[in-house]
């Protein structure tokens, strides 16, 4: 009977009556009516004589619930199957949260403890000072007790403290071509124009910032933000020759200097929220960062100003709108000089980001910056002697300028590649070009990318940018494009040679540089922390290719190789008096290992090393009697945070 109907067995069980059953009794006479004649017992067969089978338990045979299994959604009468045994919770001294009506309103919500005092009653994480992994006060994990610091002028138990240190320490050998002193050399009997090219730096920096804050930053701004950021340098570098370190020929070619910075200043006010997701808009004074763009290629710096931003559309869509008045810088260092007055350079900056444009995974930023520069009576000479304002080129007269950037910028993902760009046309006049002492136009250009692509622990990418050069110096144009104040990470960022050493030019003017430490731009500026920007120069063009290798969460290998040009080397024709001058910079090779002990960026070892194969222009402009084939820099870096 398989996969047939079981009701007819069943009804005919019903009717017949299991087997082993007695027989049902017959029923009694009516009464008055005489009893039926009885017959005879007849003598019992064989089968009678034979004893019944045993019962069969249909139950164990079909199981208790075969009836509901044949009909859906049926159960036969009587039939109550097992249950589990009842759950019971032995919790003794434990309490009821509140009933819902204790909160009228929000009756389908339940209070639920912030996330310091519930760890704190669970006892889970005992504070320890040394510690920044685990829930720490001085981290601002925890709010302060006001009853331990009295003096505080803070109400509520929402202030949070946190504290940022750092040890960033240097030691950098390297080779560059240095020019003679004009009016002495280290080695009598050995002028040229360029001596020997080693030197080496060390630097040690310690970084110490701290924070007062109001409001749980979870999930939503804080209400109130104070920050002050203390940087203090000792840097001592050693050189060949003398008048390269200070502008007086009687100094030593070895300097030890240090110095104190004012890296951070400022106050944050939240202004309110837009929304119930937090989006918000806030307001903050004082001397604070600021990135122009994702790579830092037109203005990363700490600078006093005030800034306005915020975001929408569940933090989609976010703005900022700042005005900066630049500081001084230390000559040595690159720290903020808050001894000194200001500088009359302003910038006036407004960028828009909208994420996931106009690809998922890509974030669109468009800016527009405004540099105005009111410099034209000013003369600043640096700590070591040499003028930076004016640049001493050309005319050496004092400039005005204006210039607006207009930019679109690019970062993020399109599919499996990742991408970074950078788009900028400067537009604007200078009061006083240095060759013509004319006001000029500015008309410049710049683009950067870079496009990388990951396979498991390993990530390749290409580079190239691009940034105009000046074609004809004497006329009323200024082609080349300049940054405000450049710190890219782009192209293997600080381990190239070309953007971590500064390439003196000498023979075109005293104290100017082709490029800037930690820049990338060939602008030919005295300096790219106390000097201008100058829209006369030879411009840049990169092509690279490089990759990372993340060996284990604590070790990571990079490789970069990048070719550069001089886009146009008019401009250097004509302050190097030469009838032509090759765009050809060279090779820049560089290698770099990142070690994290902890797999944290609490302790970072770097250790690099980069080359520079130098091309046909940079041998037209350095060459000496030495004939140096490359030139080196090795960078060895730890930092140490909490």
């Amino acid at each position: 009977m398989a996969g047939g109907s079981l009701w007819p067995l069943i009804a005919s069980l019903a009717a017949q009556g299991a087997p082993g059953d007695a027989p049902a009794p017959a029923a009694p006479p009516a009464a008055g009516q005489p009893a039926a004649e009885q017959p005879a017992p007849a003598e019992p067969s064989l089968d009678e004589l034979t004893p019944p089978p045993p019962p069969v338990d249909w139950r164990e045979m079909m199981g208790d619930d075969l009836v509901t299994q044949i009909l859906d959604g049926r159960r036969r009468p009587g039939y109550n199957p097992d249950l589990p045994d009842r759950l019971t919770q032995d919790n003794e001294g434990a309490l009821r949260p509140p009933p819902p009506q204790a909160f009228p309103g929000i009756e389908d919500q339940l209070p639920i403890p912030d996330r310091w005092r519930l760890i704190e009653t669970l006892g889970v994480v005992k504070e320890r000072w040394f510690d920044p992994y685990h829930q720490n006060t001085l981290k601002g994990d925890r709010p302060i007790d006001r009853s331990k610091v009295p003096w505080l002028p803070i109400k509520g138990d929402d202030w949070f403290f946190v504290a940022n240190l750092i040890s960033d320490s240097v030691f950098e050998p390297r080779t560059f071509p240095i020019p003679n002193g004009v009016q002495t050399t280290a080695r009598p009997g050995s002028l040229d124009v360029f001596g020997k090219n080693r030197s080496f730096v060390a630097s040690q920096t310690f970084i110490g910032g701290f924070a007062l804050i109001k409001g749980s930053t979870a999930f939503k701004p804080p209400d109130v933000e104070y920050r002050l950021t203390l940087a203090y340098n000792a840097n001592y570098v050693d050189v060949p020759e003398r008048r390269v370190l200070d502008v007086r020929p009687s100094k030593k070619s070895h300097r030890f200097d240090h110095f104190i910075g004012v890296q951070e200043a400022f106050i944050d006010k939240h202004l309110g929220n837009d929304s119930d997701r937090y989006d918000f808009h806030s307001i903050r004074i004082g001397i604070q960062p600021f990135q122009s763009d994702f790579r830092g290629f037109l203005f990363n710096d700490s600078q006093l100003g005030i800034r306005y931003f915020g975001n929408r559309d569940n933090n989609r869509f976010q703005y900022n709108l700042a005005a900066f008045w630049r500081l001084e810088k230390d000559t040595n260092s690159g720290l903020n000089d808050i001894t000194q007055t200001p500088r009359d350079d302003f910038i006036l900056t407004a960028n828009v980001y909208r994420q996931d444009f106009p690809f998922v995974g890509l974030t669109s930023q468009v800016s527009a910056t405004w540099n105005i520069n009111r410099e034209k009576s000013d003369v600043q000479i640096d700590h070591n002697g040499f003028p930076v304002r004016p640049a001493l080129l050309g005319d050496l007269r004092g400039r005005d300028y204006d210039v607006v950037y207009l930019g679109y910028s690019a970062d993020g993902r399109i599919g499996r590649l990742n991408l970074t760009a950078s788009f900028y046309a400067a537009l604007g006049e200078d009061r006083n070009s240095f060759f013509t002492s004319e006001p000029a136009k500015i008309r410049a250009g710049f683009g950067a990318a870079e496009l990388s692509y990951d396979q498991d622990w390993m990530r390749f990418r290409l580079s190239a940018l691009y940034a105009t050069g000046d074609g004809d110096p004497y006329n009323d144009t200024e082609g080349g494009f300049d940054a405000i104040f450049e710190n890219p990470i782009f192209a293997g960022a600080d381990t190239s040679y070309w953007i971590r050493q500064t390439i003196p030019f000498a023979g075109g003017g005293r104290v100017i540089s082709i490029n800037g430490r930690n820049g990338i731009l060939n602008s030919l500026r005295s300096s790219k922390e106390e000097g201008q920007s100058n829209f006369n120069n030879p411009g840049t063009i990169l092509l690279g290719a490089g990759a990372d290798f993340d060996l284990s969460p604590q070790v990571r290998v990079s490789a970069n190789a990048n070719h550069l040009w001089f886009e146009n080397t008019s401009s250097l024709q004509v302050l190097r008096s030469e009838g032509s001058i090759p765009r050809d910079i060279g090779w820049d090779l560089s290698l770099a290992g990142i070690w994290r002990p902890k797999a944290t960026q609490n302790i970072v070892g770097r250790l690099s090393a980069a080359v520079l194969v130098p091309g046909a222009g940079f041998k037209d402009l350095f060459e000496n009697k030495q004939r140096d084939d490359i030139y080196v820099s090795i960078l060895a870096n730890l930092i140490v945070s909490f």
